[in-house]
């Protein structure tokens, strides 16, 4: 029995680094269980394990080790489902841009909401500024504004022009990071200017729809050479939740969570029409951002509706 970190996931196979820098390809024997919930794939990436080695390379995951935290989120294939992306990592960083493909603000409190459970740090890097023009420079620094001031990192980098590459290196280093994004918003290719060895695959904006186009297939762990370790995750068009109900939802955007307190029904008000909400009260005297709220009834719409087509799913 040896003991390593699962360093990729390919959904059948997972590559495990052992203590002594050897890698096994590694499958799973028996059911490995969540919290009693439905997942996808059992282990991810960054989970500490115990194998047994088969020889010619290969071995068998018996144990999963104990893990400080994890991150999930609603299977792309199966909404029922739980996809299970990362486990044990230190801080989590969401790539996007303002332009090329435009700037999608639920997304990336979607994003904040995942890792928001376990209190994980998270900070929201802006890519692409070497295409920002005055009016696209101006929502940055609005977007800024609105994250710094509910505690959340932000940063400004371009590749194309070397801006706040060393910020981003001083971020990673000597810690484990979880890294996500939108396809499309330069995250391989930020990767690569602090990370050349990688050589991580990259691809265009889509002339057709704008969008960007998938280059991440399974998450993957990388080391570092400056120290730490990146978790690289597929890139993301959507994301999505059903382990959430609504009052957990409201609990995950911190700002509204501090405000509760003060809400005639705490923790219990959802933040729309109740009497009384000091979110509301907040958000009249431009205390809450507009942006954030907007997010938080499309997301608490979402899980309205998967919970009424749960209920109505055997009519």
């Amino acid at each position: 029995m040896i003991t390593g970190t699962v360093i990729k996931s390919t959904g059948s196979w997972y590559n495990v680094l052992t203590e002594d820098g050897s890698t096994l390809q590694c499958r799973i024997v028996g059911k490995f269980r969540l919290d009693d919930i439905p997942l996808t794939n059992p282990v991810a990436v960054g989970d500490r394990v115990e194998v047994v080695p088969e020889g010619d390379g290969q071995g068998m995951i018996s144990t999963i080790l104990p893990r400080h935290n994890y991150v999930v989120r609603q299977s792309p294939r199966r909404k029922h489902d739980l996809h299970l992306l990362a486990a044990n990592i230190d801080q989590a960083v969401v790539i996007t841009t303002i332009v090329n493909p435009t700037l999608k603000p639920g997304f990336i409190d979607r994003f904040l909401v995942m890792v928001e459970r376990d209190e994980i740090p998270a900070t929201i890097v802006f890519n692409k500024s070497d295409l920002y023009d005055e009016e696209a420079m101006d929502k940055y620094m609005e977007m800024k504004e609105v994250y710094e001031k509910i505690g959340y990192g932000t940063l400004l980098t371009s590749v194309v022009e070397g801006v706040g590459l060393d910020d981003l290196k001083k971020l990673l280093a000597d810690k484990t990071t979880l890294m996500g994004g939108q396809s499309g918003v330069g995250k391989s290719s930020l990767v690569n200017a602090i990370q050349p060895h990688l050589n991580l695959r990259t691809a265009e904006i889509s002339d057709y729809s704008g969008k960007g186009q998938h280059t991440t297939t399974f998450a993957e762990m990388f080391e570092l050479d400056f120290g730490g370790r990146l978790i690289d995750t597929p890139g993301i068009k959507t994301l999505s939740f059903n382990n959430k109900d609504k009052a957990n939802l409201a609990h995950s955007f911190r700002e509204f969570f501090e405000l509760s307190q003060n809400c005639k029904f705490g923790g219990a008000c959802l933040h729309r029409t109740e009497p009384g909400c000091a979110v509301h009260e907040a958000l009249r005297n431009g205390e809450v951002s507009e942006i954030r709220f907007n997010s938080y009834l499309g997301m608490l719409e979402e899980i309205e509706d998967q919970n009424y087509w749960e209920r109505h799913k055997g009519i």
